[in-house]
Formats: structure tokens, sequence, C-alpha cells
């Protein structure tokens, strides 16, 4: 288990260092590689982690957590929290639900440049090794924790006094970027070893020289090559990183950066100093949206983006473009030379702004599931432009964390959520829909976690603002709030009122906005509640109908659970397998946790009703571990806790309890993932 990242490219030397490494994780529970950035310290961190993949030291997994985009604190918890797969939707404190998630784990977990939130990560993990004692944390930064008990290994650039690993690094990535070129002339090595001594060995500066052998402007030669390295660059390049306090460690990695800046031709080199204003993975079509301008055209970003690739001041990865925070910082000093910073920041915050505006219009429509995996990807961006917007126009960050915020309730950034709409709530005062748009997804937020109290008053609040609106979709949406928290607390008859009421005074397609869609589900869910199962059915069945038509997978996938507990409760276990099976495909393409964990409780019903006890058994128990998942026991509406109850006793007198037992736990104990898919597929594990 777990959630290594891929290597790329070759791995070259650092024998010394892994077996160092690999001794500090059997005898330390904190190790820290630090070192100057493009040292190699994630690259010998990858290694090490991947050996201890499989490795019984860590049944439970190694897990990755990159910290590379943060620049705020607040996201740490976040970020460390998806990376070991925890969504959680409690009333706790995310470091509280964070150390009851690991506390009883086996797990490494590695925590990838913590340079800038370095006291934050201090103390996060002093609080999860004091929670786990299964734990064991390897960090990289480029100083120092200083926690308690931590153990330092310092990494320094690879070996010049053997010239064999330099030299095999020079070679890979030479034959990457230049694969005509031949080191086999004794002129030509020697060169390559002179340009490797003038770089001190520093991997990324060696890769950054290697990726100007291809380049129309660099040198023609490896000879020629080295005699520029062996000058010095111009003096304003030098007089630049002193003054902006450029890190004065490994004048060669500045040498290789400021060498590979001048080499870009200026269109690329406005572009990189642009692109430092992200903070993750970069689509094209925003890095024109937010860089171009001037005498960068959208075309000219275009062609800017191959080239930086192809000088390896890029990666790409799919049909997205990562920088290394090394040299996203050498693009953010040239930024603040060049005097837009501001301007960038604010072209980057409001594009951020207009995705979320887009993804909220097109919620309803066929693209639902694209924009939901937009919003997930963007997460880094979407954080940075609200915090940027939270600054500066308090108006808009209303708007946008009032767009964004049911999105991220669904793919389980419910405390982010929560903060932000918070935030967004106490620094904007002007009354309207875009703040009672804020008040319903911060109700909605507070109701995923269990506060169903505080979810209803907020109800009421998103009511008195709808009124004063006078916007039939702020009442729509109040009114699916309340009905929504009036179910949850037991209380059918009131939700079915509220929700039926408001359909009834506002009477349109259910496609005509997503608050009217999702009043219609919920007016089913109460339905159900009130034992009305033929009435239900039968809306459930027109709005699923409807939905499939329209390629819409929320409400769908929904519709489906309404329809498989409806199939239960009439005894029709088969039927209701299959519309369980159904609702949780939809929730896996969303990324919807706790909906994975609702379809899969009524999918071990159904299957317990059949006399299938361990299968039964088995998803149930896969059921439990994405409850866990979501940090809190098995929640739903009232009615849900005769069904599980009901599931259970059909499955023990079935599996009889031996069997039950052994299979529940498979299912609890197996990588989510894979379990999820033996669950659909009903392919029962053997033991």
């Amino acid at each position: 288990m777990g959630n290594i990242p891929e290597e790329t490219t070759s791995f070259v030397g650092r024998g010394t260092e892994l077996v160092q490494l690999a001794r500090a994780l059997e005898e330390h529970r904190l190790i820290t590689l630090t070192g100057s950035g493009g040292v190699g310290k994630t690259r010998l961190a990858l290694r090490a982690a991947e050996a201890a993949r499989g490795s019984a030291r860590y049944p439970d997994g190694v897990w990755w957590a990159d910290l590379s985009p943060l620049y705020d604190e607040r996201s740490l918890l976040s970020a460390v929290s998806d990376a070991v797969g925890l969504w959680d939707h409690s009333l706790r404190t995310p470091v509280e639900a964070l150390c009851e998630w690991l506390a009883d784990r086996r797990v490494l977990l590695v925590l990838d440049s913590c340079e800038r939130v370095a006291d934050a990560c201090r103390h996060l993990v002093g609080e999860l090794l004091t929670a786990a004692p299964g734990l064991t944390v390897l960090t990289t930064s480029r100083q120092p924790l200083d926690g308690r008990d931590e153990h330092r290994l310092d990494v320094g650039p690879l070996p010049l006094e053997a010239d064999d690993e330099i030299l095999q690094l020079f070679r890979d990535r030479a034959a990457a970027s230049a694969p005509r070129l031949s080191l086999d002339d004794p002129g030509t090595a020697a060169a390559a070893v002179q340009i490797c001594h003038r770089l001190e060995g520093v991997p990324l500066a060696v890769e950054l020289a290697c990726a100007q052998l291809d380049n129309a402007n660099a040198p023609a030669s490896i000879e020629h090559m080295a005699d520029l390295l062996t000058s010095r660059l111009r003096s304003r390049l030098d007089t630049l990183v002193h003054d902006t306090g450029w890190p004065q460690r490994h004048r060669a990695l500045r040498t290789a950066i400021g060498w590979s800046h001048e080499l870009c031709a200026p269109l690329e080199r406005l572009l990189w100093a642009r692109l430092s204003v992200f903070r993750g993975a970069i689509g094209a079509a925003d890095a024109a949206a937010v860089c171009a301008g001037g005498p960068l055209t959208p075309d000219a970003v275009d062609r800017a983006l191959a080239g930086l690739v192809a000088q390896s001041v890029l990666s790409r990865e799919g049909g997205r473009f990562r920088m290394l925070d090394t040299i996203r910082e050498y693009g953010a000093m040239w930024l603040a030379e060049l005097g837009e910073e501001k301007r960038l920041a604010d072209r980057h915050a409001a594009h951020f702004a207009g995705l979320a505006r887009r993804a909220h219009t097109g919620w309803i429509g066929p693209e639902q599931v694209t924009w939901y995996a937009r919003i997930t990807e963007s997460h880094a961006d979407l954080c940075a432009a609200l915090n940027h917007l939270l600054d500066t126009d308090p108006e808009a960050a209303v708007e946008m964390a009032g767009r964004v915020g049911f999105y991220w309730t669904c793919c389980g950034h419910l405390h982010e959520a929560r903060i932000y709409l918070e935030r967004a709530l106490d620094g904007a005062r002007t009354r309207g829909p875009h703040r009672t748009r804020a008040l319903w997804a911060l109700g909605v937020t507070v109701m995923l976690q269990g506060d169903h109290e505080s979810a209803h008053r907020l109800g009421e609040r998103c009511t008195k603002a709808a009124w004063r609106d006078r916007d039939p979709e702020s009442m729509l949406s109040a009114a699916y709030l309340l009905s929504l928290t009036c179910l949850m607390m037991g209380r059918a008859q009131a939700g079915f009122t509220v929700s039926d009421r408001a359909l009834r005074e506002r009477p349109a397609g259910p496609f005509d906005s997503p608050s009217q869609l999702r009043c219609r589900l919920v007016r089913i869910f109460a339905l159900t509640a009130l034992g009305r199962l033929d009435e239900s059915r039968a809306e459930a069945t027109e709005l699923r109908r409807v939905c499939m038509e329209r390629g819409e997978c929320w409400t769908r996938a929904y519709t489906d659970y309404q329809l498989a507990l409806v199939h239960l409760l009439q005894n029709r276990p088969y039927e209701a397998e299959a519309h369980a099976r159904s609702m949780v495909s939809g929730k896996e393409e969303l990324g919807d946790s706790f909906g994975i964990a609702l379809g899969l409780d009524l999918l071990a019903a159904a299957v317990a009703a059949q006399g299938d006890g361990e299968r039964a058994a088995y998803a149930y128990g896969t059921g439990q571990a994405f409850w866990r998942m979501v940090g809190h026991p098995q929640r739903g509406t009232p009615e849900l806790a005769t069904v599980r109850a009901e599931c259970e006793r059909q499955a023990r007198a079935a599996a009889g309890n031996p069997a039950y037992e052994d299979a529940f736990h498979r299912g609890m104990v197996d990588d989510g993932e894979s379990g999820l898919a033996r669950a659909l597929q009903g392919h029962f594990p053997e033991p």
C-alpha cells in the first residue's frame, strides 16, 4: 500500500547514502535528509521509500506527501491527510483525526520539501510520533526540523573524487537530451568531467547543463560548454542573485540555473518568471490565461512551454507541467525584478475564481465528473487564489468560496472548506446571493461533519438571507439544507414539508438549476423516511432516468442509493444490489468517500439478504474501512440503522460467526482501492 511517485529518470549512485538511510530507518523514528536545493534529497528519499514498500516493517504502507506547493502552514494538515488517504468528515480538529487515523498503523510517512513549513512540520511530526507508536517519518528539508530525537543525514553533491557516479549521471542525461552525442572521444569525456567538477557534482545543475546540449542557443560542443562554465557569468546575474538573497551555497547551482535562464529565448524567460505564481501542476490553458500578455501571446505561451520542457525547466506529467521548487524560486526572483508580482497574483486569483464560477455553472451538465477532477487537481492553486482574494478583495473571496465549497465537501476537504468559508464570511459584509450561497455551502459542510444542530441554524440563516435576496436559487438551496438536516435529526415529516413546499412554490424542471435538482432529491429521501416507498421509488426512478439522459452523476448516484434502500425495504435484494453497485461506482467517479461508504453498507445488506454471508461480510468490512477514512462511525438517515443491523444478523447467520469475522476483517484491512474493486465485482478473496 502507498502512493509513492513514479521515478521518471534513471537513479545514479548514492549507494553509501542508501545504506545509511536504510539503517537509520531501522533505528530511528524521525529521519531528516538535509541539503541544498537541487542536491538530490527527494530522489534519495524516493528510492528509499520504494525499497521500503512491501516491507514487513511497514505493513500499512509507505505514504508520500509533497509539501513543495505549500506557502501557508494552514494547508499542511490537509496535504498530509490527503496523502495518507484520510478525508475526515468529523468535528475533531484535523490533527486529532490524523493522530487517530495513524495510531494503530505501522507506516512510513515521507514529508518531502518541508523547508517553507518547517516549524509547523516539527509540531505536527511530534504529535504524530507520540500518538502513533508504529509510525516512522522521513522528511526532506533544506534545514533540519529540530524535532525531538531527530536523526539528521546530510545529503551532499555526488562525489568528485571518483568520477564514475557523476559522469554516469552526465552520460544518462546527455543521452536523453542529445541522443546522437558521443562521449567516447577522450577529449569530450575529459570536458564532461570538467563540467561536472565546475558544477560541484550537484545533480540538478548537471541535469540543467545537459538539457542545453540540444538547444539551438547553446554551445555547439561539450568542450565549448566546459570553456563557458570555466568563466564567470555576467556580473549583472551575480549582482542580482546577491541582492535578492538567492542562496549563496552551491554557486554551481546558481550558475547552472542562471545559464539555463540566459540560454532561454526572451519569451521563455518571461514565461518562466510568470509561471512562478502557480503552486501546483500547471495546465497549458491555465498558463495561457494567467501568463499571456504583452509580447507573450497565447500561441507564444504554447511554444515557450515546449521550450522550457526541452531545457528541463519544466517537466511534463500527462497534459500538465511541473516546476521544481528551486527553479520556481528563481522565476519568482525575476518576476519581482520585472515588477509584475502583484499583477500576476491578481491575474492568477481572477483566473481560478473564474474556474470556480465555470465549475459551478457546469455542475448539472454532462461534464460534472470532469469538473470534479478539475477542482481536485487545481486544489493548491484554488487555495492560493482564495488566500490572495481574502487579502485584496473580500467580496470576490465570498463568491469564490461559495462556488468551490460544495465541491470541496464532496472531495473530502471539509476542514479546509469550513476554514475558507468562515474566513470569507467574516471578511465581507455585503448581502446578496453570493453571501447566501457561502452560508449554504458552510451549512452543508457542518452537516457532513455531523453537527446537525449548527447546520440547521445555518439553514435558517440561509432562508432569511434568501428572502432578502428574492432569489429562487437561494431559496431552494436553503430548503435543501433545512430539509436534509431535519432528516438527519429524525424529523422526516418536517424534512418533507420544507422540500415539498419549496418545490411547489417554485415549479420548474429538475435541470433548471442545481438547487432544483438537489431539492427534488431530498424530497425523495423524505418520502423513503416516511415509509411512502412506492412514491419514493417512482420519483427516484424518474429522476434517475433524467440524470442518465443528461450525464449527471452526483444526483444519479443518490437516486441509486434511494432505490437500493427502497428495494431492500420491499424485499427485493437483487434489484437493491444492482442499484447499490451503481451508486458506489458513481461516487467512485467523483472521489466521494462518504458516498462510497454509504453505498457499500447497502451493497452488503443486499448481498446478506440473498444469503451470501461471507461476501456480505467482506463488503461490509470494506465499507467500514471507508467509514474510517472519513473519520467517524457510520452516518446517514436514521432508517439505515435498522438496515445495517439486519445486514449483520443475516450475514452472521448465513456464514457462521468465525467465517463472518474473518471476511469482515479482510475487507476492513485490505487496500481500499483493491477492496472496493473486489466488492463491486463480487469477487470474494480467499483467505
